[in-house]
């Protein structure tokens, strides 16, 4: 039997008449699945090339929305022993750092098992759940999700340009 191909764009379209859940995660996902196709097909080095006077770069991007994922999910939705917030301009920063392990395939897997992480989290808890956020005070997981939406996007619009640069790819496929 022939393989179905699946239009990766889908997902928001699908949850079009979706409840408000199913639409939140799917927008997410498909910003989180834009992010890797970015880096799709890329060696190591056009993946760390620096394109852009900051610290940005497709690796670099990724790595950082790893962090951000733990940050948003795991540390404040469900906190195991030594798991911490990262609150400063400079670990920010710091999360576009990469070091020499950090190749496309590891940088990817993380950010897969970090976002598999992060959706088996927010299933545990309703769209109203509130939890103490440092800088913010509290947050509902519905405003998580709405500001992962928001940065994801960000970000997979950083990686959509600096994919151009690299060898002319665009578009979210």
């Amino acid at each position: 039997m022939a393989e179905i191909k699946v239009d990766p764009t889908l997902g928001p379209v699908l949850a079009r008449t979706g409840d408000e859940r199913a639409v939140l995660e799917s927008f997410l996902d498909f910003h989180r699945a834009t992010v890797l196709r970015k880096l799709a097909g890329l060696t190591d080095a056009d993946a760390r090339r620096r394109l852009v006077p900051s610290l940005t770069t497709l690796a670099g991007l990724v790595k950082h929305l790893t962090l951000v994922e733990r940050n948003w999910f795991p540390c404040l939705l469900a906190p195991e022993p030594g798991d911490v917030y990262q609150t400063t301009e400079e670990e920010a920063a710091a999360s576009f750092t990469l070091d020499a392990s950090d190749t496309v395939e590891t940088l990817v897997a993380g950010y897969e098992r970090a976002c598999a992480r992060s959706r088996e989290i927010a299933a545990r808890f309703d769209l109203d759940h509130v939890v103490p956020q440092p800088q913010l005070g509290e947050v509902s997981l519905r405003w998580i999700l709405v500001h992962m939406i928001e940065e994801t996007a960000r970000h997979a619009g950083h990686a959509d340009i600096l994919r151009e640069l690299t060898d002319g790819s665009t578009g979210v496929v």
